[in-house]
């Protein structure tokens, strides 16, 4: 650990002032934190990029300085909102970030979120990773001086490369739908479902075709509450024996083959984790069609059919949590990015890269065992670039 204590320490510090005048007098004055190489986001992928970094000092006679900012204000990310029957996909030994086998889970059972937790708070604790939080940053801009300047109010940081490693759990996507404004019960994301007790003599509406839609109405249906679930096409679950254990070997074969066209969507488009499995087998649980509208009491679906709900549950996926990258660093074009084997950084500014966002940051990348190959690829190329001296904004 000293060799990473070391790192912290050597941290330089310096006044607002130093930015120049541009600062309106009135704002607060922020301290600057001068470093190698920022990493925003303390989830999974900021903690595999930390990780890897730490590796890559070992190597290094003068180690990189390195933080990582997370807005939460303990460890464990979005696995904090997991609700109590959500389970990964596969055992833990399927489930582990580099570095660092996942204990296995009570009963050797898939773990749950609440599992998932205690190993990010640990993991981060077992290699010192020099994590601050809460920081909420609000922009990464070109500092003018060969640096970017990671600005997060009443703080700031310096650094000559910035990995955004956010994830999409606090950019949820809702679809527009005709009606929502109209609808007097509850609508809720996904991001925000803690479990069916809330829910308890309702109709619910649940909106999505993915995992998440098939879990949470897999849960409510469990819990004996009248749920319907609904996505745009027909949900196809994947065989009862395949679970992450195969979906990890098929991203495997993509990294070693690219133009192999096998993946899981060959398989299906929902993994029948137990919960599912049970609904399915003991309630009944089948998708419907999406709904054409909601009315002020309910759903209503192109033929001619409706019905009332309390709650509608929108299970629609997520976007990158990228609201703080503005200017330069746009991520609106995708193919504005340099786009290396498992590595995605700007086109525009190489100094930024990004890890952990699904398929376009590498196959799995969203994963806890798929995000290392992103991260020690993004660590390994950053070590090399600073070492270098060769990266510049374009």
């Amino acid at each position: 650990m000293g060799l990473l204590l070391g790192q912290r320490a050597g941290l330089r510090r310096r006044g607002a002032a130093a930015r120049g005048a541009g600062a309106l007098s009135e704002q607060p004055r922020a301290v600057e934190v001068v470093v190698d190489v920022v990493v925003v986001g303390g989830g999974q992928s900021g903690l595999a990029t930390a990780y890897h970094l730490l590796r890559a000092n070992r190597r290094r006679e003068v180690p990189l300085s390195y933080v990582v900012l997370d807005d939460r204000a303990e460890p464990g990310a979005a696995w904090l909102d997991g609700w109590d029957s959500l389970r990964l996909f596969s055992p833990a030994g399927y489930s582990s970030l580099p570095g660092w086998p996942m204990p296995k889970a009570p009963g050797d059972a898939n773990p749950s979120a609440a599992h998932v937790v205690d190993y990010l708070r640990a993991y981060e604790e077992r290699y010192d990773l020099p994590v601050e939080r809460p920081v909420h940053v609000r922009s990464v801009t070109d500092a003018g001086d060969g640096r970017l300047l990671v600005d997060a109010g009443e703080r700031c940081w310096s650094a000559r490369a910035v990995v955004h490693a956010t994830g999409t759990w606090s950019a949820p996507f809702w679809p527009a739908v005709p009606g929502m404004r109209d609808f007097g019960g509850t609508q809720l994301h996904t991001r925000d479902y803690r479990g069916p007790a809330a829910y308890a003599g309702q109709r619910v509406l649940v909106v999505g075709g993915g995992n998440s839609g098939a879990q949470v109405a897999a849960d409510l249906a469990l819990a004996d509450v009248d749920v319907t679930w609904a996505a745009a096409r027909p949900p196809r679950l994947l065989p009862d024996d395949v679970d992450g254990r195969r979906l990890f070997e098929l991203a495997t074969q993509r990294v070693q083959d690219p133009q192999a066209h096998e993946g899981v969507g060959s398989l299906g488009d929902v993994v029948a984790v137990p919960d599912v499995r049970r609904a399915r087998d003991e309630r009944g649980l089948r998708a419907v069609a999406m709904p054409e509208r909601l009315t002020a009491t309910g759903a209503a679906w192109a033929d001619g059919t409706a019905a009332a709900y309390d709650t509608v549950v929108w299970c629609t996926g997520f976007r990158p949590a990228l609201g703080h990258v503005t200017g330069r660093h746009e991520t609106e074009v995708p193919e504005g990015w340099d786009r290396g084997p498992h590595t995605v950084r700007s086109a525009r500014d190489p100094r930024v890269w990004f890890v952990g966002y699904g398929d376009w940051c590498g196959p799995a990348s969203a994963t806890l065992i798929g995000v290392g190959m992103a991260a020690r690829a993004a660590a390994e190329g950053i070590a090399r670039e600073l070492s270098s001296g060769a990266v510049e904004a374009r």
